[in-house]
């Protein structure tokens, strides 16, 4: 017989039918003759019930039916006497595949705090929270894939180990072959790397964009989705070492039309949890944050406010507020400043565009002021900047003069430069952070908790 997964049984619910379900136990009760085990097989949030004859089974099979154990079932599905299901499976056939030790198993029938849960890293999947936080993330990343190719983009494959700092920040992993007990150095004392695997010392990426743009000065319209890496020593609940980005890249777009995918893109990803994942997304709105579904709908309703970052210190400024951290033109925002402007003043999601120069990156657009760039950043309640992007600067002139201000390896960007001088275009791009995007869906408070294994400085288990 052909098994059936808990998710179909519970939507079919075509009784009298004789069916087969594996899983694991979640709980099981005993009145008088007979035993319930709520069984989950990792396909919904909810369990079906089985509903065994005491009397038809032997009673050491029965005993070791415990919490985590793992069953086959094979039974008929039948409408449900008690509360809280529909249908139930009255048991026919057992198989017992994995026992589960009651005194050490972790995960009882109770509740267990994130901190502990992080601990246990290779086993909260089970648990009612992770399992709805993994289904909502893989929905996620289905519907990324989904809207980029019904729109016409192509998913591009951007190097993983690269010679490149697109952010300039230096906080980069190294990749590297040598023996790091005994080093070979030049005759003036720097590593020399020229024995090294590449031949050059490369990195770990910061993001796909660079490479993006490459693609896109050709293809049109890209996209990258793929794991990134930080090597910044930040131990709070919105940073990761490791963590994934979604970046497309478009060839004559300017910040307009990048807004417009901004809004977009993220508008449809909200709509496609809402439509596909509600039974998760009402737990998690029930057991960890009550206002995740009202947020979630709250974003679709309204048209996001667009301003540009000078009119938007003016505001903050002008608010009345203390600040943890100053306000004042030239300086970047943070999540304090973020969050007021979408939650408190304007009450809506808000691009803000048009930042100083000094705080962006070297490839965005100058603005003829020649102080701000083209730069966009969207904000959302809860979390604050979801997208950083901006309208590329195409000018080679522009772009080399920006470089060599920031004493950026010029000889090491020659393929980026290249870009520039054979068929230039305007074009434009963002990134967003997966994690990100996913604490937003889900309103779990932690960024480690909703990536199956965080990586963070002085933890790399499991």
């Amino acid at each position: 017989m052909k098994r059936k997964r808990v998710k179909e049984l519970l939507e079919n619910q075509v009784t009298g039918e004789k069916v087969l379900v594996k899983g694991w136990v979640r709980t099981k009760r005993e009145i008088k003759n007979v035993a319930f085990v709520a069984l989950n097989d990792g396909s919904t949030i909810n369990n079906i019930q089985i509903v065994i004859d005491i009397n038809s089974f032997p009673a050491e099979l029965l005993r070791d039916i415990t919490t985590g154990a793992s069953l086959a079932v094979t039974g008929t599905l039948v409408a449900s006497q008690g509360k809280g299901q529909n249908v139930e499976i009255s048991a026919s056939e057992i198989i017992l595949y994995g026992k589960c030790d009651p005194e050490t198993y972790p995960l009882q029938k109770k509740g267990h705090s994130m901190e502990f849960l992080r601990e246990i890293a290779h086993l909260r999947f089970r648990t009612n929270t992770f399992g709805a936080v993994m289904r909502i993330r893989h929905a996620m990343a289905f519907a990324v894939h989904k809207y980029f190719n019904d729109r016409g983009f192509f998913y591009l494959h951007t190097p993983i180990i690269t010679g490149s700092d697109a952010e300039g920040a230096g906080e980069m992993f190294h990749v590297t072959t040598l023996d790091l007990e005994n080093l070979p150095r030049t005759p003036e004392g720097r590593i020399d790397f020229e024995g090294d695997f590449f031949g050059k010392a490369t990195n770990l990426t910061v993001s796909g964009q660079l490479e993006g743009e490459l693609g896109a000065l050709a293809l049109g319209e890209i996209y990258t989705f793929g794991p990134t890496f930080r090597a910044e020593n930040s131990n709070t609940p919105r940073h990761l070492a490791e963590f994934w980005m979604i970046e497309p890249e478009m060839a004559f777009w300017d910040i307009n039309d990048n807004m417009d995918l901004g809004e977009d893109f993220t508008k449809y990803l909200i709509r496609y949890a809402l439509d596909n994942c509600r039974e998760d997304l009402e737990f998690l709105n029930k057991m960890i944050d009550n206002g995740l579904i009202e947020r979630l709908e709250f974003v679709l309703a309204n048209s996001y406010m667009r301003l540009t970052y000078t009119e938007a210190i003016k505001i903050l400024e002008s608010s009345g507020r203390k600040w943890e951290y100053h306000v004042g033109w030239g300086r970047d925002l943070q999540a304090e400043h973020e969050r007021y402007l979408v939650e408190t003043h304007f009450k809506r999601p808000v691009i803000l565009t048009d930042y100083p120069m000094s705080i962006k990156a070297f490839y965005m657009k100058q603005n003829d002021d020649g102080k701000t760039v083209r730069a966009m950043d969207v904000l959302f309640p809860g979390i604050g900047e979801i997208i950083g992007g901006s309208q590329r600067e195409e000018e080679l002139d522009k772009l080399t003069r920006r470089i060599e201000e920031l004493n950026l390896p010029l000889k090491d960007l020659w393929w980026y430069l290249d870009t520039r001088k054979f068929g230039t275009a305007p074009h434009s791009g963002f990134g967003l952070g997966f994690e990100r995007l996913i604490l937003f869906m889900t309103g779990m408070s932690n960024i480690r908790d909703v990536i199956p294994f965080p990586r963070t400085p002085r933890n790399a288990e499991f």
